[in-house]
Protein backbone atom coordinates (compact mmCIF):
# COMPACT_ATOMS: atom_id res chain seq x y z
CA UNK A 1 0.00 0.00 0.00
CA UNK A 2 3.05 2.34 0.85
CA UNK A 3 3.40 2.69 -3.18
CA UNK A 4 0.12 4.22 -3.59
CA UNK A 5 0.70 7.07 -0.53
CA UNK A 6 0.84 10.59 -1.43
CA UNK A 7 4.06 12.14 0.42
CA UNK A 8 3.13 15.58 -0.70
CA UNK A 9 -0.94 15.00 0.31
CA UNK A 10 -0.22 13.72 3.16
CA UNK A 11 2.17 16.97 4.06
CA UNK A 12 -0.85 19.09 2.89
CA UNK A 13 -3.37 17.72 5.23
CA UNK A 14 -1.02 17.60 8.37
CA UNK A 15 -0.43 21.30 7.84
CA UNK A 16 -4.41 21.83 7.41
CA UNK A 17 -4.84 20.45 10.37
CA UNK A 18 -2.43 21.96 12.70
CA UNK A 19 -3.22 25.33 11.41
CA UNK A 20 -6.95 24.70 12.22
CA UNK A 21 -5.94 23.84 15.97
CA UNK A 22 -3.45 26.38 15.83
CA UNK A 23 -0.89 23.92 16.49
CA UNK A 24 2.96 23.52 15.08
CA UNK A 25 2.85 20.29 13.92
CA UNK A 26 4.67 17.16 15.39
CA UNK A 27 7.86 15.56 14.41
CA UNK A 28 6.87 12.15 13.04
CA UNK A 29 4.88 10.35 10.05
CA UNK A 30 1.49 10.90 9.23
CA UNK A 31 0.08 7.86 10.57
CA UNK A 32 1.99 7.50 13.83
CA UNK A 33 0.72 11.57 14.12
CA UNK A 34 -2.45 10.68 14.02
CA UNK A 35 -3.17 6.80 14.89
CA UNK A 36 -4.89 7.26 18.43
CA UNK A 37 -7.62 9.44 17.23
CA UNK A 38 -6.89 12.42 19.46
CA UNK A 39 -5.88 15.17 17.07
CA UNK A 40 -9.01 13.61 14.79
CA UNK A 41 -11.12 14.16 17.41
CA UNK A 42 -9.74 17.64 18.13
CA UNK A 43 -10.19 18.89 14.86
CA UNK A 44 -13.64 17.90 14.41
CA UNK A 45 -14.48 19.76 17.24
CA UNK A 46 -12.63 22.88 16.10
CA UNK A 47 -14.92 22.69 12.75
CA UNK A 48 -17.83 21.55 14.78
CA UNK A 49 -17.69 22.49 18.34
CA UNK A 50 -19.01 19.10 20.89
CA UNK A 51 -19.18 16.89 17.84
CA UNK A 52 -17.10 14.16 20.09
CA UNK A 53 -17.98 14.54 23.63
CA UNK A 54 -15.49 11.96 25.08
CA UNK A 55 -11.69 11.75 23.91
CA UNK A 56 -9.60 9.09 25.40
CA UNK A 57 -5.91 10.46 25.48
CA UNK A 58 -4.69 7.11 26.82
CA UNK A 59 -6.00 3.50 27.58
CA UNK A 60 -5.84 0.23 25.45
CA UNK A 61 -5.92 -0.19 21.40
CA UNK A 62 -9.85 -0.82 21.75
CA UNK A 63 -10.40 2.73 23.44
CA UNK A 64 -7.92 4.20 21.26
CA UNK A 65 -9.77 3.36 18.13
CA UNK A 66 -13.19 4.47 19.76
CA UNK A 67 -11.48 7.78 19.17
CA UNK A 68 -11.36 6.93 15.57
CA UNK A 69 -15.04 5.82 15.29
CA UNK A 70 -16.30 9.11 17.33
CA UNK A 71 -14.68 10.95 14.85
CA UNK A 72 -15.71 8.71 11.76
CA UNK A 73 -19.66 9.77 12.96
CA UNK A 74 -18.67 13.28 13.80
CA UNK A 75 -17.88 13.77 9.63
CA UNK A 76 -20.50 11.77 8.30
CA UNK A 77 -22.55 14.05 10.40
CA UNK A 78 -20.47 17.33 9.30
CA UNK A 79 -21.45 16.14 5.51
CA UNK A 80 -18.92 13.85 4.45
CA UNK A 81 -20.41 11.12 2.64
CA UNK A 82 -19.67 7.60 3.73
CA UNK A 83 -17.98 6.34 0.54
CA UNK A 84 -15.15 8.96 1.54
CA UNK A 85 -14.66 7.77 5.19
CA UNK A 86 -11.68 5.68 5.57
CA UNK A 87 -12.19 2.22 7.73
CA UNK A 88 -11.10 2.73 11.71
CA UNK A 89 -8.54 -0.58 10.51
CA UNK A 90 -7.38 1.77 7.48
CA UNK A 91 -5.27 4.29 10.04
CA UNK A 92 -5.11 2.29 13.09
CA UNK A 93 -3.82 -1.17 11.54
CA UNK A 94 -2.40 1.22 8.55
CA UNK A 95 -4.12 -0.72 6.31
CA UNK A 96 -4.45 2.00 3.71
CA UNK A 97 -2.81 5.41 4.85
CA UNK A 98 -3.71 6.89 1.52
CA UNK A 99 -7.23 6.56 1.92
CA UNK A 100 -6.85 8.00 5.77
CA UNK A 101 -5.29 11.26 3.64
CA UNK A 102 -7.96 11.26 1.24
CA UNK A 103 -10.50 11.38 3.62
CA UNK A 104 -9.13 13.84 5.43
CA UNK A 105 -8.54 15.99 2.28
CA UNK A 106 -12.30 15.62 1.64
CA UNK A 107 -12.85 16.93 4.83
CA UNK A 108 -10.77 20.23 4.36
CA UNK A 109 -12.63 20.59 1.37
CA UNK A 110 -16.13 19.97 2.65
CA UNK A 111 -15.78 22.90 5.41
CA UNK A 112 -15.99 24.86 2.69
CA UNK A 113 -20.08 24.17 2.65
CA UNK A 114 -20.55 25.08 5.98
CA UNK A 115 -20.67 29.26 6.55
CA UNK A 116 -19.75 29.54 9.94
CA UNK A 117 -16.54 28.17 9.80
CA UNK A 118 -14.22 30.67 8.13
CA UNK A 119 -10.54 29.20 9.15
CA UNK A 120 -8.43 27.53 6.50
CA UNK A 121 -9.61 25.11 3.86
CA UNK A 122 -8.32 22.21 2.21
CA UNK A 123 -8.03 21.53 -1.99
CA UNK A 124 -9.90 23.58 -4.44
CA UNK A 125 -12.62 25.76 -3.99
CA UNK A 126 -16.44 23.81 -4.45
CA UNK A 127 -18.47 24.50 -7.27
CA UNK A 128 -21.87 25.92 -6.63
CA UNK A 129 -25.33 25.19 -7.83
CA UNK A 130 -25.47 26.98 -11.58
CA UNK A 131 -29.04 26.66 -12.59
CA UNK A 132 -30.23 28.33 -15.65
CA UNK A 133 -33.91 29.26 -16.41
CA UNK A 134 -34.82 29.15 -20.34
CA UNK A 135 -38.02 30.80 -21.79
CA UNK A 136 -40.41 28.89 -24.19
CA UNK A 137 -39.38 30.74 -26.97
CA UNK A 138 -35.76 30.10 -26.16
CA UNK A 139 -36.54 26.16 -25.96
CA UNK A 140 -38.42 26.75 -29.33
CA UNK A 141 -35.63 28.48 -31.36
CA UNK A 142 -33.48 25.50 -31.13
CA UNK A 143 -36.00 23.00 -32.79
CA UNK A 144 -35.25 23.68 -36.80
CA UNK A 145 -31.88 23.11 -35.84
CA UNK A 146 -29.68 20.23 -37.33
CA UNK A 147 -28.59 18.40 -33.75
CA UNK A 148 -24.64 17.67 -34.71
CA UNK A 149 -24.51 15.57 -31.67
CA UNK A 150 -24.43 12.19 -33.31
CA UNK A 151 -22.41 13.28 -36.07
CA UNK A 152 -23.36 14.64 -39.44
CA UNK A 153 -21.89 12.79 -42.80
CA UNK A 154 -23.60 15.28 -45.46
CA UNK A 155 -25.64 12.54 -46.50
CA UNK A 156 -23.51 9.58 -46.93
CA UNK A 157 -24.88 5.79 -47.05
CA UNK A 158 -23.87 2.79 -47.60
CA UNK A 159 -26.25 2.05 -50.55
CA UNK A 160 -24.28 1.06 -53.73
CA UNK A 161 -21.66 -0.95 -51.54
CA UNK A 162 -22.00 -3.78 -53.55
CA UNK A 163 -19.79 -6.26 -50.76
CA UNK A 164 -21.98 -4.72 -47.78
CA UNK A 165 -22.71 -8.41 -45.50
CA UNK A 166 -20.54 -10.81 -48.02
CA UNK A 167 -17.40 -12.03 -47.23
CA UNK A 168 -14.01 -10.73 -48.25
CA UNK A 169 -12.29 -12.80 -51.30
CA UNK A 170 -8.73 -13.35 -51.45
Amino acid sequence: MSGKRDKQLESEVLNWIFEVLGEPVPKGEFEDILKDGVVLCNLINKLAPGSVKKIQSKGTNFQLMENIQRFQAAIKAYGLPQEEIFQTADLFERRNISQVALSLFALGRITQKHPEWNGPTLGPKMAEKNERHFTDEQLRAHEGELNLQMGFNKGASQSGLGSFGNTRHM
